[in-house]
């Protein structure tokens, strides 16, 4: 085994640019992956024996409440490559590693739309999958061909399908049945050749009509439809006029999945709160807009201790400046007793909490 390929461990390693909520805490022991090798060296090297391990890569969907007892494994995996393409479709691999949102504009500027409706979620390729990230109308499961992981226990690699991987709303096998067992080193996407957009979000269909407008030319590749880039930068748009960025104020995105209830319960609420904003789902249940519940019940902008509630997007809890995990745990726990009491609906929190 080559130098490269043998696991350095640091003890007592921070934390702090590794989780987006900027919590100030610390690791008994990290390594830093940059090759498979590596993660198998870690894995059975003898000091981790018998230690719990969290893998992080951009650390934008955990809550850290303190110290972590135990070995990180910062995952640090990069390179992208289109390994086959079809009549149909491009198949396009990317490392674990790799930032989820340079990796979308790369596909786009190689000319392999579909990934556009995901530009600027923040995090790694390898988190995708774990999370099934989603946002104006696409899901990641539907542009998923297969995945690499490690296992931990064993430093075996395995290859996934979508199959195994059990995709749902928010969710994966890597949230249950393979919470912490695996690590994903490497996922392939397929992007279909016949490419539709996906523009029917309100907040995407304004942020196209008014790029439109500035432009002063339409942004339609054929004369009727938005360009699979033109939906990437309205993306850009709607999220950075929505959400903070982790650099200058701590969060983790969207902290509450938006929840899905049955039609008979959505009915009553209906009568109740006739302004309720939902999205009726295939199966006949409605999913409703988290946000808006957590507005209704007047937590926008407030703040417990140095943490908060953002004062734009209801969705995303905040870090002020010093607050810890445990802080933002209370916050989010007070917000779930409300929604919980005023419209009979429980949340769930998005992030890995800790």
């Amino acid at each position: 085994m080559s130098h490269s390929d043998s696991a350095q461990f640091i003890a007592g390693y921070p934390l702090k640019a590794h989780n987006t909520f900027g919590f100030d805490v610390r690791a008994q022991f990290a390594c830093r992956i940059e090759h498979e090798e590596q993660l198998m060296a870690a894995v059975r090297d003898p000091r981790a024996a018998g230690l719990p391990r969290l893998v992080l890569g951009g650390g934008s969907n955990v809550v850290l409440t303190g110290d972590f007892g135990g070995l990180v494994l910062l995952v640090a995996l990069r390179g992208r490559q289109v390994v086959r393409e079809d009549d149909e479709a491009w198949y396009v691999e990317a490392a674990g590693g790799e930032p989820w949102h340079e990796f979308v504009g790369w596909t786009l500027s190689q000319g392999m739309p579909g990934l556009e409706n995901l530009a600027l979620i923040p995090g790694t390729v390898g988190a995708a999958p774990i999370q099934n990230i989603g946002a104006y109308g696409l899901e990641m499961c539907e542009r998923f061909a297969s995945l690499r992981v490690v296992e931990l226990a064993t430093g075996e690699v395995v290859e996934l399908d979508a199959r195994a991987c059990q995709f749902g709303y928010r969710d994966s096998f890597f949230k249950r049945e393979g919470r912490d067992r695996f690590v994903i080193t490497s996922v392939t996407f397929r992007l279909p050749k016949v490419w539709q957009p996906r523009a029917g979000y309100a907040d995407l269909a304004r942020a196209l009509a008014v790029n439109d407008t500035a432009v002063g030319s339409p942004s339609e590749s054929d004369g009727s439809q938005p360009s699979a880039q033109a939906i990437f930068d309205a993306v850009v748009a709607v999220r950075r006029a929505k959400l903070p960025d982790p650099l200058e104020l701590g969060n983790a995105g969207s902290f509450f999945k938006n929840p899905v209830v049955d039609a008979a319960q959505f009915g009553a609420l209906k009568l109740r709160e006739p302004e309720v904003v939902s999205y009726p789902q295939p199966d006949g249940r409605v999913k409703l807009a988290a946000g808006w519940l957590i507005d209704r019940c007047g937590w926008k902008g407030r703040a417990m201790g140095a943490a908060a509630v953002h004062e734009r997007q209801a969705l995303v809890l905040v870090n002020r400046g010093g607050a810890s995990g445990a802080e933002v745990l209370a916050l989010a726990k007070a917000i779930q007793r409300d929604v919980l009491e005023r419209f009979g609906v429980e949340l769930d929190a998005e992030p890995v909490c800790l």
